[in-house]
């Protein structure tokens, strides 16, 4: 009987075992293409784990770029308003709760993604300045020749409130210029502008520049970002799974190596609680 016994676990294993492969093997059956709209902001984190989570699932992501605000025709919000194909959105967290408020999106499905800050970036070779401090970082900019910064949150920071702070809004207006579409980095390294100003996830994966650091954390912004499922999303259920694996503690660490910061709890770490420094620009749309 003990030997019976035995075989009949051995049989249920085996059995169980089988029935998980073939659930493995055939991922295709029941997955989705997932259209998904994204900001810049969370590319770089994004682009790492996509990999990971269609092999996990057997589902594909149709990813559309876009930043999170502004008037371009690629802005997240246009698109929506274009009634561009949406399951997920991945943006700034207040430009999601607008979408939310006005009923575009799905307010139980918004989930926390990252935190994420504004650094600076110089031509690969030139020398990078030093901004660790509020003073040093103000002489920076005095001194550069030109200055770049983006379209989306971190450039709506910097125009309308860090060089109001810094008392030298005046001196940059002539040299300090907002850049549609077009990552700032990319520019930098171009040449085209001796300083940019991004958010440092954004600035990491371009080649040609060198990151110079952070904005001081009395001057810094901290953007919180956020994603949802829009009302009428077509795979809503697949939506959801990715929300749930961009969030999950195994994705932690490509988050942070893409240069944004974790929100997430993991069993070292408790999840943050803290507000986006940046607030939502009324202007903005």
């Amino acid at each position: 009987m003990k030997f019976s016994s035995s075989r009949q676990r051995g049989a249920r294993a085996f059995a169980t075992s089988i029935a998980a492969a073939l659930a493995f093997a055939h991922p295709a059956a029941h997955a989705d293409e997932i259209a998904v709209m994204n900001s810049g902001g969370f590319s770089a984190a994004y682009k790492l784990l996509q990999p990971k989570f269609e092999a996990a699932t057997g589902h594909t992501l149709q990813t559309a770029w876009g930043p999170s605000m502004g008037q371009s025709p690629e802005a997240i919000p246009n698109r929506l308003a274009r009634h561009e194909a949406a399951d997920v959105v991945i943006m700034v967290g207040y430009a999601l709760d607008k979408l939310i408020a006005e009923g575009k999106v799905d307010p139980s499905s918004r989930t926390e993604l990252a935190d994420s800050r504004i650094g600076m970036a110089v031509q690969r070779g030139h020398a990078k300045p030093d901004i660790s401090t509020v003073d040093k970082l103000k002489q920076a900019m005095l001194a550069a020749h030109s200055i770049a910064y983006s379209d989306s949150a971190s450039g709506v920071y910097i125009e309308r409130e860090l060089l109001t702070k810094l008392g030298i809004e005046a001196q940059l207006k002539p040299k300090a210029h907002m850049i549609e579409k077009t990552p700032v980095a990319s520019l930098v390294a171009r040449g085209d502008y001796e300083l940019g100003f991004q958010q440092v996830s954004e600035i990491l994966p371009v080649p040609g520049i060198e990151f110079a650091g952070r904005l001081p954390e009395s001057v810094q912004s901290v953007t919180r970002f956020a994603a949802g499922v829009p009302v009428g999303a077509r795979h809503p259920r697949a939506a959801r799974e990715l929300l749930r694996f961009l969030a999950a503690p195994a994705a932690q660490a490509d988050i942070e190596r893409s240069g944004l910061d974790s929100v997430a709890a993991t069993p070292s770490r408790p999840a943050a609680n803290v507000m986006p420094a940046i607030r939502q620009p009324e202007a903005v749309h």
